[in-house]
């Protein structure tokens, strides 16, 4: 999941999250069972067990719970300090990865974000909140960007405020990949294609021109058909920005708006749902500078309207 990437050339956040563990560095391979238990003297197997189905221990900051993990030397293992973390479980939201800094999470169709003055327990950030509370009554997450609330898929946030500045303010260099997949109406014309304008927002809706009108924000939309079939298109998205809307916006543009987008001129809804979805997102660690790198599958239900009839 993880590769050694490149430096990034940025102020980063002091580790001080770090005192919360005792750090054991890894000098021989090892498995993480036995690793444990020859550093934490005299303790049982049935207690490790514990601790790794508690979501105490990481490996290289990253949350293991496998207790045949394979060590290598120059790994380094955590052990927290604190009171045990539960493991998460929520209906709409799945913890994919969390360490010191950051939590990355595949959001459910029909969750918002980001709290709001009209929604606040109804969101990914409350929940993630009530989840890192469970560790220290003070923790909260920190929001990098977001997904509609009808759009499924990746999305990280930062579990201090010096990571989210870090995140925000060199999203460009940090983020190399974020893409999507979709299902919109009709047969896309092109295999391949960019589409770019400047898009305004309209509170209920974002508008889009081909010139700059002063208001709109330029955006940057590139496109792969992967197939068509039942009279739709299944689609590849690399977003170049991250405009509001900017999907949904760019494929009624082309003539093809995004299945069950009504707002942006979808005429049908087989799914129930928005059929778009964030599948993968990859990003340099704003601390370590790690080539992160997450990927989802298509969702199946994108996968069976496009079965041919």
């Amino acid at each position: 999941m993880m590769a050694k990437g490149r430096k990034i050339d940025v102020d980063r956040p002091k580790a001080r999250a770090a005192s919360r563990y005792t750090i054991y560095n890894v000098t021989e391979p090892a498995e993480l069972m036995d690793f444990l238990m020859k550093k934490l003297a005299g303790i049982s197997r049935n207690k490790v067990k514990s601790l790794l189905s508690n979501r105490v221990i990481l490996v290289d900051n990253v949350i293991t719970t496998q207790y045949n993990f394979a060590l290598k030397p120059g790994m380094k293992v955590q052990v927290t300090k604190g009171k045990h973390n539960h493991e998460f479980k929520h209906p709409m939201l799945k913890l994919v990865y969390e360490d010191a800094y950051l939590i990355v999470v595949e959001k459910k169709e029909g969750l918002l974000s980001v709290s709001t003055d009209h929604q606040k327990e109804r969101t990914a950030q409350h929940i993630l909140n009530d989840y890192v509370k469970r560790t220290h009554r003070f923790n909260r997450v920190f929001v990098v960007h977001r997904l509609d609330r009808e759009t499924s898929g990746l999305m990280m946030y930062a579990k201090d405020e010096k990571t989210q500045h870090t995140l925000r303010d060199n999203w460009h260099q940090i983020v190399t990949d974020r893409r999507y997949v979709s299902i919109v109406s009709g047969d896309m014309e092109r295999d391949y294609g960019t589409i770019e304008s400047w898009l305004t927002d309209r509170k209920l809706y974002v508008s889009s021109s081909m010139v700059d009108n002063g208001e709109g924000k330029f955006a940057i939309t590139h496109y792969k058909t992967i197939k068509r079939a039942n009279g739709y298109s299944l689609m590849e998205l690399d977003l170049e920005t991250g405009r509001k809307n900017q999907i949904r916006v760019h494929m009624a543009d082309l003539g093809h708006p995004v299945v069950g987008d009504q707002r942006y001129g979808s005429e049908c809804d087989p799914l129930g749902r928005l059929a778009l979805h964030a599948f993968k997102l990859c990003f340099y660690h704003p601390v370590t500078g790690e080539l992160m790198e997450f990927e989802t599958p298509y969702p199946s239900a994108f996968k069976s309207l496009m079965l041919r009839k």
